[in-house]
């Protein structure tokens, strides 16, 4: 069965491929130390590899292992649309490459179901572009998770989908939205992308959980990829480890891998050194 790969080319070659198919993966760790560069260059290096093939394999390079590039890409974020997004891809990717990924990448802006129940005004999230006939549906959207369950049945299988971020979810927990239903639909995700056999990107701030939600949440997906700040000298490096994945962190241990350095360039995230046992 063909890999999914993270669109992270040095971590695709060493896993021969990328992430085995089915697969909801967390993203977690500290503010600004990699998850977020990670998730936008899976986001548009999948889709890269589908709109310019040339621009792929400038950056990327030829595919490893039995990985496939999934037929299409998918980002859902709870917070933000498509003209935002790209622009702050912009700051993790070159620019020729975050135009010809966003052509091949699906933007659900989430933010309206999202915000429906805050107190913050309608204009703030829905801009400019406000119609008579988004007036008239003024009430009348879903609620956010069944808009959320909604969208991935209809749009998962088989493909990459990146969600950012749950940790959104987390915060806006309320009478309305409890964390018990944010960790069942979870729970219900990890069931779901085991029959989709595609790969799901889940971005959370760990700083802002407690333990026990951000130990829920492991519970609920098949891997970790956790990020973190290290010092070291005068220096302050960004370093990646597998906490938890099955059927790739036991590839890891065979080759006695514990920890990866990490970089971002044109490219977008990758790994510039592993870190091994001695």
């Amino acid at each position: 069965m063909s890999s999914v790969p993270f669109g992270v080319a040095r971590l695709d070659s060493i896993l021969e491929g990328g992430a085995p198919p089915g697969s909801v993966v967390l993203l977690a760790g500290e503010s600004g130390a990699g998850a977020r560069e990670f998730l936008y260059t899976s986001a548009a290096m999948n889709a890269l590899g589908r709109t310019d093939e040339e621009l792929f394999d400038l950056y990327y390079g030829d595919l490893p292992g039995d990985a496939t590039i999934p037929p299409e890409v998918h980002y859902l974020s709870f917070t933000a649309g498509e003209a935002a997004l790209t622009r702050e891809m912009g700051y993790t990717l070159a620019e020729e490459v975050v135009d010809a990924a966003a052509e091949g990448i699906e933007f659900r802006d989430l933010s309206p179901e999202f915000f429906q129940l805050s107190p913050i005004p309608r204009e703030w999230y829905e801009g400019e572009t406000t119609t008579i006939a988004d007036l008239s549906d003024h009430g009348r959207y879903d609620d956010v998770l069944t808009a959320f369950g909604d969208y991935l049945t209809e749009h998962a299988a088989g493909n990459v989908v990146c969600i950012d971020s749950v940790t959104d979810l987390v915060s806006a927990a309320s009478d309305d939205m409890e964390w018990s239903d944010v960790a069942m639909v979870m729970k219900g995700l990890k069931k779901a992308a085991t029959g989709w056999q595609g790969l799901i990107l889940v971005l959370v701030n760990e700083d802002a959980l407690t333990d026990r939600e951000f130990g829920t949440l492991m519970d609920a997906a098949g891997g970790t990829l956790q990020f973190t700040w290290e010092s070291g000298g005068s220096k302050r490096a960004r370093t990646m480890f597998v906490r938890e994945f099955r059927g790739v962190l036991s590839r890891l241990e065979e080759e006695n891998i514990v920890r990866f350095e990490t970089e971002v360039h044109d490219g977008g995230f990758d790994i510039s050194d592993v870190r091994k046992i001695r």
